[in-house]
């Protein structure tokens, strides 16, 4: 008795899908580099973050790629954008710049995946190097100076009130080293006699602090 193989519809070796799905992946590989690695991680330094990133825009380019002879190209883009757009960490939340990113990230991928035939070379690197050259003149001409935050367990309570607003700024440049031009002071604990404070400074001042998530004072 033979087992029924007809429904093994896919061929053995397809060289040109090979070599298209090799080509793709490699430009969208350099693109996401080029975004993620030299443009995102040269000011923010998130290495959970670059891992992140990476990782979610070769899975999404690979799903589009292979599953780009269904007739669902338009809502199966889409539902990825919804999906990834629902995103939320129990732990933490994606701050809004790192969100902007993930969504470059899985657009450029969808885009270099499902642009077909009708779609030149041309026109594709065009399409890459414009979001490419926004990117950098975001990052690197227009917004020279990027405000980062960071939570800190604040126990000089005295200290929050507003008539003493510069002394306690003062006092966490002092300890933090930072160039602190803000804070905002968020819940206050009178059993434990601390605070949760927000304090802003701008990351080319300092090149390896991670960004505070105000994910953590909604529980």
């Amino acid at each position: 008795m033979f087992m029924d193989l007809s429904f093994i519809e896919a061929s053995l070796l397809n060289l040109d899908s090979l070599l298209n799905l090799i080509f793709r992946f490699a430009f969208n590989l350099i693109v996401t580099l080029i975004l993620v690695r030299f443009l995102y991680y040269q000011n923010n330094r998130r290495k959970d973050y670059l891992f992140t990133f990476l990782l979610i825009s070769t899975i999404v380019f690979l799903l589009c790629i292979l599953l780009d002879n269904v007739n669902l190209q338009l809502g199966f883009a889409l539902g990825l954008f919804a999906i990834f757009g629902i995103i939320r960490y129990r732990t933490t939340q994606i701050p809004i710049k790192e969100m902007t990113y993930l969504f470059i990230t899985i657009g450029v991928s969808v885009i270099n995946a499902l642009s077909g035939s009708s779609v030149s070379f041309l026109e594709l690197v065009v399409t890459n190097l414009l979001v490419i050259g926004v990117t950098f003149s975001l990052e690197r001409i227009w917004l020279l100076k990027h405000e980062s935050s960071k939570l800190v367990i604040y126990e000089k309570i005295e200290l929050i009130t507003p008539a003493r607003y510069e002394e306690m700024l003062n006092d966490l440049r002092e300890r933090t080293g930072l160039n602190i031009h803000r804070a905002v002071v968020g819940k206050i604990n009178f059993l434990r006699d601390t605070a949760e404070v927000i304090i802003y400074y701008y990351n080319s001042e300092v090149s390896n602090v991670s960004e505070y998530d105000d994910s953590n004072d909604d529980d």
